[in-house]
């Protein structure tokens, strides 16, 4: 009898100590599109539950939620996005989101893509082409068209460059833009395409083997954490972008995507 009372009482002692140690796990929020930005974060969650962290991730389709839901404190950090498209972000709504030091993880190369034609030589006057229509990425999207040779822009460099900035469209291209996560549906209806790579990789295009033109490795739109002002010194976010440039998140990245996702560190 006494044996069983002092067996009950450790297995009640163990349960607590388990109760306890979950609970003292710190919740780290984290908004992220599902490609490749949450399939990272999966792999980076039980180097942060070792680390005392308890990571979880809301998974957005789109590309404006996922700053509100910085902005408005409904989660620590988001992981989707680049520098420019941070940039440009902040200078259109003020909003005080910072990017975490130190996060920059991978880049994800922007391409052409097409069903219509398999050289972007063969484009007729006045083919539509569907590209983002957020500021960063619409830009981006006019760059690589310019580095193709079917626009000039004023300034090639220009990371908030608009229509409005083109100067030379010897094939009267048309333009039309989409939300980014609809362009992998736009093939149907337009000669070309321009596509985020998480996007199109989830539609099943490898930016490297199915594009007509894709951007090269040397790249400023290198994919970072970014957290509100006021929370990019808390110790769960550090830890958070320690735990993106492990080995083990390097590794993932070159075994899963072969290329069409490169690590940036």
């Amino acid at each position: 009898m006494k044996a069983k009372i002092i067996l009950t009482t450790i297995l009640s002692l163990g349960i607590l100590s388990f109760a306890n140690n979950a609970q003292a796990l710190e919740k780290i929020t984290v908004a992220a599109t599902p490609v490749p930005h949450a399939e990272i974060l999966e792999v980076v969650k039980p180097i942060l539950e070792k680390k005392g962290f308890d990571l979880q991730v809301t998974e957005f389709n789109d590309y404006t939620l996922p700053q509100l839901a910085v902005h408005n404190h409904d989660v620590d950090a988001n992981f989707y996005q680049h520098a420019p498209g941070l940039k440009a972000w902040v200078s259109e709504h003020h909003h005080d989101l910072i990017e975490v030091p130190n996060s920059a993880v991978h880049i994800e190369p922007m391409g052409v893509y097409s069903k219509k034609i398999k050289d972007l030589k063969d484009l007729k006057d006045g083919a539509l082409i569907a590209i983002p229509n957020d500021l960063s990425n619409c830009a981006r999207a006019l760059i690589l068209l310019s580095k193709a040779g079917l626009i000039k822009l004023d300034d090639p460099n220009n990371v908030v460059a608009t229509e409005l900035d083109i100067v030379e469209n010897p094939k009267n291209l048309q333009f039309r833009q989409l939300d980014a996560a609809q362009l992998p549906r736009s093939l149907e209806d337009t000669y070309a395409s321009v596509i985020n790579a998480n996007y199109a990789i989830e539609a099943g295009l490898n930016p490297l083997k199915d594009s007509l033109f894709v951007e090269e490795k040397e790249s400023p739109y290198v994919n970072i954490l970014v957290a509100h002002s006021g929370s990019i010194n808390k110790p769960g976010i550090k830890a958070l972008a320690k735990a993106l440039h492990s080995t083990d998140v390097k590794k993932f990245i070159e075994e899963k995507y072969q290329g069409a996702v490169a690590p940036a560190f």
